[in-house]
């Protein structure tokens, strides 16, 4: 089966428990997180999950050479970079931007782990990606291209499997979630929940914080994410078809633009370390946990609900951001 198809890169299961402390604050509701950032790969952080299934296809077809893109703080490639690491692939890394005077952050953590550092200037979403699998193909290397973000069908089954994960804890538990918030960006991890939401019947409302409000690729992020998910319906064979508002995003948070961080980013990263002792990441996980406890502040869902955030991991960042926004 499709879903047994990966390599082993991360600790799963990653921890899913109660935020007592926050549940008191919020009165009224049960607060749960989803802990992958501790699924243990430098760092951790939720992009693990898709490597487990890309860099299979990767080998599968005799890749010895990796490239992919994103920001300078990037936490999926840094993840990339640690994957390609483990399992002796060469790594070459497109960010966007031009090269800082000091390595901080992600960034540092990626050039420690040996990758291959192409800077970009302002693209940073994999557009100079062909041009340089066909320079390294030249050089005979073998090359595999992962999307930005890891976002394709065989990226989003990491949260397929995700979501097989999680039903089993919450059986254990005895546990319904009404409704699941976390981060969206490139939408692979959209994609996989969703699937595995229908799959594995979960029955949870989710809730995909947009964290970056330029289109992707000149098309709203919606449909890539609805391309993804009836490529999936079909592999999977999973009778069904969505239309593009069952894969819609909240748009609320974006205002900023990618990588700002504002007084609400500030505002949650301060809330969760204080009231929990749980580090966040500036860009997706603040930003989303920010919208989550909006959700909650003014009763946008039932009082009474179930209500679990989805750690995607990523805190490095804030050795780079942080310190310079506050």
């Amino acid at each position: 089966m499709m879903l047994k198809s990966k390599v082993d890169l991360g600790f799963f299961p990653t921890p899913f428990h109660k935020l007592d402390r926050l549940s008191e604050r919020y009165e009224g509701y049960e607060i749960y997180i989803k802990r992958d950032d501790q699924t243990g790969l430098a760092s951790g952080g939720n992009k693990t999950r898709k490597l487990e299934y890309l860099l299979f296809e990767a080998i599968v077809k005799g890749s010895d050479t990796i490239i992919t893109s994103g920001a300078q703080q990037s936490n999926h490639c840094r993840q990339t970079a640690a994957a390609c690491a483990q399992l002796g692939l060469e790594c070459h890394l497109l960010l966007g931007g031009n090269e800082p005077k000091e390595y901080e952050g992600n960034l540092l953590l990626s050039k420690l782990l040996g990758a291959k550092i192409h800077f970009s200037g302002e693209q940073r979403k994999g557009e100079g990606e062909n041009q340089l699998k066909a320079e390294l193909e030249k050089k005979g290397k073998r090359c595999y291209v992962v999307p930005y973000g890891g976002s394709n069908l065989t990226g989003a089954l990491g949260f397929v499997n995700a979501a097989k994960e999680l039903k089993k804890q919450l059986i254990e538990l005895n546990l319904q979630i009404d409704y699941l918030f976390f981060a969206s960006s490139s939408g692979g991890m959209q994609a996989g929940l969703t699937l595995g939401n229908d799959l594995y019947e979960l029955n949870s409302k989710l809730i995909p914080i947009r964290i970056d409000k330029e289109d992707f690729r000149g098309k709203a992020l919606e449909h890539q994410v609805l391309s993804i998910v009836h490529e999936g319906y079909d592999q999977l064979k999973i009778d069904k078809k969505l239309s593009i508002s069952s894969v819609a995003l909240d748009h609320s948070y974006d205002s900023q633009g990618y990588g700002v961080v504002s007084d609400n980013e500030l505002m949650a990263i301060d809330t969760l370390a204080k009231e929990e002792g749980i580090l966040l990441d500036p860009v997706y996980t603040a930003r989303a946990f920010y919208g989550m406890l909006d959700y909650l502040g003014k009763e946008k869902i039932p009082q009474g609900s179930k209500v679990l955030f989805w750690h995607t991991g990523g805190f490095p960042a804030i050795f780079s951001k942080l310190g310079k926004s506050s």
